[in-house]
């Protein structure tokens, strides 16, 4: 026991002390923290151009149709194509809309000139437009009052309220749900590859270099690998906790520096809530913000935070003691990739099923690959946001347990008898020998 806990010291010490490892743990808070960041302070700064818009109107239905925006203005022209775009585009720098007589005698196409790419609001209040037009027209044409129609239409507002076993209720919202789900998935699966390839690279740098050579008279191959695995496993767990600490830890700070004390961008961040705000049925106003505040204070992040460490850890030592086994079974880097492929394939698989999952949670497919060990840190993780019965996460927690003794156990007989061969060709076949071997 004392000598895997050296060989873990070494391992830890070894990696933490490494420049790059000093480099990716500021720079992974400073990119994090500017991705939450950044968009606030780029739409409070930036500022919208007005746009000039000729309208070339040869139906006349649009006359009159097009009002302005705040950034969008509109003008009537009535000469001819060609002598309007050199006028629009050429002369004054603006936009010109061209909307000709159709073949039918409903106008459904337009075609807008401008010398730049504008923007997706402008061709989206365009198309408005011209839609609430034509219809308006085909409506009055039936006989048919557009205000009768414009009445009638409402925004509902449905809110998701979970129910639990003991009749607790909680408001939920499905794409903030949704939003967790994913990102979990993708941190663990990041993760276990992240730190499993520095076991694998680890192992066949040492044998390559014949440093495993002496290593092995001191120590036993499996302390070996266990030292190497548990070590690097302590890195990333000591990485990731930084991340988050510093991460807070910088978004607190610019919060309270620039965020709180600047007006403008209060107000304006104020403002596109109260825009998104949906009206529902009695005609209240239900600010998006306060919704997904609100559903994030239901979602249990203590449970999401140590299900994160205990399948990121439980994951990983699955995956990185197979890693291990591989690294001592091949010669160089080369030769790893017969074997990779089969056992990344199950990581690969939860990753292309987390549509299904995310839309069907409490699937008997959800369930079964919660359940088995290769695919159940990253399917649990999506399926926890949503609510999961505490049982399913025992349960999976124990059989990942078990999966990586089950796969430790391999590992060790591939690894103890792979870490000594050098210039083999090897195979499965050569792989399968080791483990019946007695």
């Amino acid at each position: 026991m004392n000598k895997i806990l050296l060989i873990i010291q070494r391992e830890y010490l070894t990696r933490v002390k490494k420049k790059s490892f000093i480099v990716m743990t500021i720079v992974g808070p400073v990119l994090m923290a500017a991705m939450i960041i950044l968009p606030v302070f780029l739409a409070s700064w930036s500022e919208a151009t007005e746009k000039r818009i000729a309208v070339l109107d040869e139906t006349g239905w649009f006359f009159e149709k097009f009002q302005d925006e705040d950034n969008i203005k509109f003008y009537h022209v009535f000469e001819g194509l060609e002598e309007e775009k050199n006028q629009a585009l050429n002369l004054k720098g603006d936009l010109l809309l061209y909307i000709p007589l159709p073949e039918l005698n409903i106008p459904v196409n337009a075609e807008l000139f401008s010398s730049k790419q504008p923007g997706l609001n402008v061709t989206s209040y365009i198309k408005s437009i011209m839609k609430q037009t034509v219809e308006n027209k085909k409506l009055l044409a039936s006989g048919i009052d557009p205000e009768i129609i414009k009445s009638a239409k409402v925004d509902i507002n449905l809110v998701s309220i979970k129910v639990d076993e003991g009749g607790i209720e909680k408001k939920s919202n499905t794409e903030v749900e949704v939003g967790l789900s994913i990102f979990a998935g993708i941190m663990i699966y990041f993760f276990i590859f992240m730190f499993g390839a520095q076991v694998l690279k680890g192992v066949i740098e040492e044998k390559s270099n014949r440093i495993v050579e002496v290593i092995i008279s001191s120590v036993k191959p499996f302390q070996l690998m266990m030292g190497k695995i548990v070590g690097i496993a302590l890195v990333g767990l000591t990485q990731f906790m930084l991340w988050i600490v510093l991460t807070l830890i910088i978004v607190g700070i610019v919060q309270v520096m620039f965020i709180s004390g600047d007006s403008s961008t209060l107000e304006m961040m104020g403002t596109q809530s109260a825009m998104m705000g949906q009206v529902n049925d009695g005609g209240s106003q239900m600010d998006p913000m306060m919704m997904i505040t609100e559903t994030l204070g239901s979602v249990n992040f203590m449970v999401m935070t140590l299900s994160f460490i205990f399948y990121f850890l439980g994951g990983y030592l699955l995956y990185a003691s197979l890693f291990a086994a591989i690294g001592g079974a091949v010669d160089n880097d080369a030769d790893t990739q017969q074997f990779m492929l089969p056992v990344s394939i199950p990581l690969i698989l939860a990753v292309a099923m987390s549509g299904v999952i995310i839309n069907q949670p409490d699937s008997s497919l959800a369930f079964w690959m919660s359940m088995i060990p290769f695919t159940s840190p990253i399917t649990m993780m999506m399926r926890i946001p949503f609510g999961v019965p505490v049982w399913e996460i025992l349960l999976s927690m124990g059989l990942l347990v078990a999966g990586f003794i089950f796969s430790t156990w391999v590992a060790g007989k591939i690894y103890k008898t792979g870490i000594l061969m050098y210039g083999k060709k090897i195979s499965y076949g050569v792989i399968w020998k080791w483990l019946t071997a007695r």
